[in-house]
């Protein structure tokens, strides 16, 4: 296991555990188009035996129209299944580079109500570079059950959000870059408004992250405080589609935050729309 969280584990720790019954890899990369870099494809060229893809395109909501939007309990269960994961296995999940899009798996197995899941320290990219074992041959499926049990409590809706801007119940942590988050840069999807929700906090991804692994404690802490997040406070967190918010909620996890939700919709559908609130330039409650 990690030294820095209790859901990461070392990839001397998965490489012991290959074979044994139980476990399930999950390949779980995505990439921005200016990564310029194909999941898939990589892949296929090569994964840690006995690895499946998650397809982040696929394993989404059929009937909604926003990006990423988490599915709905039976139709997660049938794509896990379908990757031959049971909930009682212990998942690892991994991507590229190492705390990108994986933690957004981890969060979706969890909130899914799967027990035993972690995230591969260091990420496929560390693996590689360590010259440990991949493969390209696909790995053999055997369909498995995977008994959903949805935690609601754990996901934020629009309406939850137009309430909690209203009230100020949760803090809003969002984990788009800083220019993003101030309108200075454009939104990646057109035609898509720019700025944050009022009241929110900047708190990139990428500052609780290093060399594909979570900042230790003590410095996922300062970073919480440089942003002005209190930690003894209730946090709901945002991003642009849902995916890097997960990155926020494992950091809060990790430091035994356990009052958070995730904004799913985030802010392709809070940006996308006419009829709600938005604040430009920087967050007033960052501290110096």
């Amino acid at each position: 296991m990690s030294e820095t969280s209790p859901f990461f584990v070392t990839a001397d720790w998965l490489q012991e555990r290959l074979e044994q019954p139980g476990l399930s890899i999950v390949d779980a990369s995505w990439y921005l188009p200016a990564q310029k870099r194909d999941a898939r494809a990589e892949y296929d060229a090569g994964h840690i035996p006995g690895a499946v893809f998650f397809d982040h395109e696929r394993v989404v909501d059929p009937d909604s129209k926003l990006v990423h939007a988490l599915p709905p309990p039976k139709v997660f269960a049938r794509f896990a299944g379908s990757m031959g994961i049971s909930a009682d296995d212990t998942i690892v999940v991994y991507d590229g580079p190492g705390a990108f899009t994986a933690p957004r798996v981890w969060w979706l197995f969890r909130v899914m109500g799967a027990k035993d899941v972690f995230i591969l320290e260091g990420g496929g990219d560390g693996w590689k570079a360590a010259a440990r074992p991949v493969t390209a041959e696909p790995t053999k499926v055997a369909p498995n059950v995977f008994d959903a049990r949805f935690d609601a409590t754990r996901v934020a809706s629009f309406d939850d959000m137009m309430r909690i801007v209203k009230t100020g119940e949760r803090q809003i942590a969002d984990a788009r870059p800083a220019g993003r988050f101030t309108a200075a840069d454009p939104e990646p999807r057109p035609g898509m408004r720019g700025g944050h929700m009022p009241g929110a906090h900047s708190v990139p991804a990428t500052s609780l992250v290093e060399n594909g692994r979570l900042l230790p404690p003590a410095a996922l802490k300062e970073k919480f405080a440089e942003a002005g997040v209190d930690l003894s406070k209730p946090v709901v967190t945002s991003c642009g589609s849902g995916i890097t918010a997960a990155v926020i909620t494992l950091a809060l996890e990790t430091l035994g935050h356990r009052d958070n939700k995730l904004y799913d919709g985030s802010w392709s559908e809070w940006g996308g729309r006419s009829d709600t609130p938005i604040v430009t330039g920087p967050p007033a409650n960052r501290k110096n």
